[in-house]
């Protein structure tokens, strides 16, 4: 468990300079905005095409640890460190679409290993101490996020030019090797591996559509978490994406108070992370993600309000907060609810249908901005946001097996059940 919290530490430090610099990284090399968007729609599709093969592998191969370092620890972050290397190489046009291939590269490789990784995490932390755990991870993963984004751009400010980004993807990539040898320090446990051999013996793995489909009937409390997610994600995505344009083009925001007010959010979200630590432990994810699922709507309706980059603020503070309560629950609600000895086929069944629902939300919501403006793309995210909270109380229930297990192990209890 301490090897996995330092894995998260310098995990979040590094893929905050890619989350934040790289498409500015490819601006710098003279990359248009059609290029941008080339880049993030590949790294979807090429994230959605190899989670079942990747799911695939670790149920045969049964080396889980092995391929998140393969995968998400090794040729991901190998991508990284070749993209502060690419312009001593490559000039003109050319350099732009290599960067952009090494960076679809780099997230479809950490894709290819999350079902290995979702199958190791949900071993590695017990169940009654995962709300906990997983504040305290979150807690160092938000304040190294906020630390490398802060000091990453005043180095990049500094050198200037597309250098300042190559000496950032770089130095990136060194940090993600820190993660990636505590990773590899983390004992699998060998009950588990037993736990996965036994399951290979007695059936073929298969991620076939027909065969997936057909155990999936067994599991409708898990069809039902899968249906909620895709209606929730798709009503993010028709918002998410056009927030901060909003404050560009109708409010007339800088790019500082953008990143201002990005830091306000991820600020708020570290006491959110203390808080529902522990409550997700005591009252179990299921309520936690209740309780936050229908706060979260009321966010994209208060934008109906602002007038001001600043009005903003108060929204971020409060989004950030309810946020962190959510992703606890989300998470641990998820890892409870996916059978044991199916976790790498579900968990990657389900962060494709997460995939697809955010890449069709983001096509719509676009279209409607374009055609009616922010505020109607503001008030239909808000509305399928809490159409998904609705359906989520309804029908996401754990099954028995897994509310008793939980009940025993002095997490959720069964009343909340």
């Amino acid at each position: 468990m301490r090897w996995f919290w330092f894995d998260g530490l310098f995990s979040s430090a590094s893929d905050a300079v890619v989350l934040s610099y790289l498409s500015l990284f490819v601006l710098a090399l003279g990359g248009t905005r059609a290029q941008i968007g080339l880049m993030s729609s590949l790294s979807s599709l090429g994230a959605a095409l190899l989670l079942f093969p990747g799911a695939a592998l670790v149920e045969r191969w049964g080396r889980r640890k092995h391929m998140v370092l393969l995968g998400g620890g090794g040729v991901a972050r190998a991508a990284l460190l070749l993209l502060g290397l690419v312009p001593l190489v490559f000039a003109g046009p050319a350099v732009v679409y290599v960067v952009i291939g090494l960076a679809v590269v780099r997230d479809a490789c950490a894709n290819f290993s999350m079902p290995a990784w979702m199958a190791i995490t949900a071993d590695v932390v017990p169940l009654s101490w995962r709300g906990r755990y997983f504040s305290s991870r979150n807690v160092a993963m938000g304040v190294a996020n906020i630390l490398a984004t802060y000091l990453f751009g005043q180095l990049i400010t500094g050198v200037g030019g597309p250098a300042g980004y190559q000496l950032a993807m770089g130095l990136a990539a060194i940090i993600g090797l820190a993660a990636t040898f505590s990773f590899a320090r983390i004992d699998e446990s060998p009950a588990s591996m037993s736990l996965q051999g036994d399951d290979q013996c007695s059936e073929t793995p298969s991620l076939s559509l027909s065969n997936l489909f057909r155990s999936l009937r067994h599991h409708p409390e898990f069809l039902a978490l899968c249906a909620t997610a895709a209606l929730w994600n798709f009503s993010l995505a028709l918002a998410g994406p056009f927030f901060n344009v909003y404050l560009v083009e109708s409010l007339h925001a800088s790019a500082g108070a953008v990143g201002t007010l990005s830091v306000v959010s991820s600020l708020a979200a570290l006491p959110g992370q203390r808080l529902f630590g522990p409550l997700v432990d005591r009252w179990g994810p299921r309520r936690i993600q209740l309780i936050s699922g229908f706060l979260i709507p009321l966010v994209p309706w208060a934008w109906l309000l602002v007038r001001s980059p600043w009005h903003v603020v108060p929204i971020n503070l409060v989004a950030g907060f309810v946020w962190a309560g959510y992703g606890l629950a989300s998470f641990s609600f998820l890892l409870a609810l996916i059978p044991e000895r199916r976790r790498p086929r579900y968990s990657a069944l389900y962060q494709v249908i997460v995939l697809v629902a955010l890449a069709g939300g983001a096509v719509l919501g676009g279209g409607i901005a374009e055609r009616w403006g922010y505020q109607a793309v503001f008030g239909l995210s808000g509305l399928g946001r809490l159409s998904a909270a609705l359906l989520f109380a309804c029908f996401a229930c754990p099954p028995v097996a897994s509310a008793s297990s939980a009940s025993s192990e002095g997490g959720e209890t069964a009343p909340e059940e």
